[in-house]
């Protein structure tokens, strides 16, 4: 059982560090606001995970998965949130100030939520989850055990990854924050964002 947890953990880290939506979320919250406000970016998409998990073992997101009207709606709803960041992010790149390093209260619950928001409308993930993951699952636990156990796993992975990722570009945020870099790394963040909506928008189950 050991053994499957290991590979298991070992395709996970893999699907965790490839480049997606998340990471570039928490680029653009990172420099744009700092470590803190990343973080929370990082904590919102983990808790998205955690999500779908306890969807996938009450069987939800196998119906999403299955049919095609709801995979339709939930992919068009996180193709244009992402549209919308991808803009946001392009029209910030016409600003020369910076926005607060710090944010707190209504700016703190935001980065969460722009977070949980990216990865809730993900339809992928729950393609994901109810299609690979349950290949993963060790012997020896019950179906919901396994998955659930995977499920933790993978939020883990992500926090500690998009975490170190967040603090690593935080740590370089005063290079980034140079008007003209700054500007830069808004337009190409802006059109990341608008190109993974893109690709959500065409992709299917």
């Amino acid at each position: 059982m050991w053994t499957q947890i290991a590979t298991a953990a070992g395709v996970l880290a893999l699907l965790t560090v490839v480049p997606g939506p998340d990471m570039a979320v928490v680029t653009k919250r990172a420099i744009a606001s700092g470590r803190s406000a990343a973080l929370r970016t990082a904590a919102g998409i983990t808790t998205g995970l955690v999500v779908w998990g306890v969807c996938t073992v009450a069987g939800l997101a196998a119906v999403l998965a299955a049919s095609a009207e709801a995979y339709f709606a939930v992919k068009v709803l996180g193709a244009v949130y992402l549209a919308y960041l991808g803009l946001q992010a392009l029209w910030q790149s016409r600003r020369a100030a910076p926005e607060p390093v710090e944010p707190t209260g209504g700016g703190a619950k935001r980065a969460y939520m722009t977070g949980l928001t990216t990865n809730i409308l993900n339809p992928k993930i729950a393609v994901f989850y109810t299609g690979l993951l349950p290949t993963l699952a060790p012997d020896g636990l019950s179906t919901a055990t396994g998955m659930a156990l995977l499920v933790a796993l993978h939020a883990v992975l992500t926090l500690g990854w998009l975490g170190g990722y967040a603090c690593l570009v935080s740590r370089a945020r005063g290079v980034f924050q140079r008007p003209r870099v700054r500007r830069v790394l808004d337009r190409v963040t802006g059109v990341v964002l608008i190109g993974f909506g893109a690709r959500i928008a065409t992709e299917t189950p």
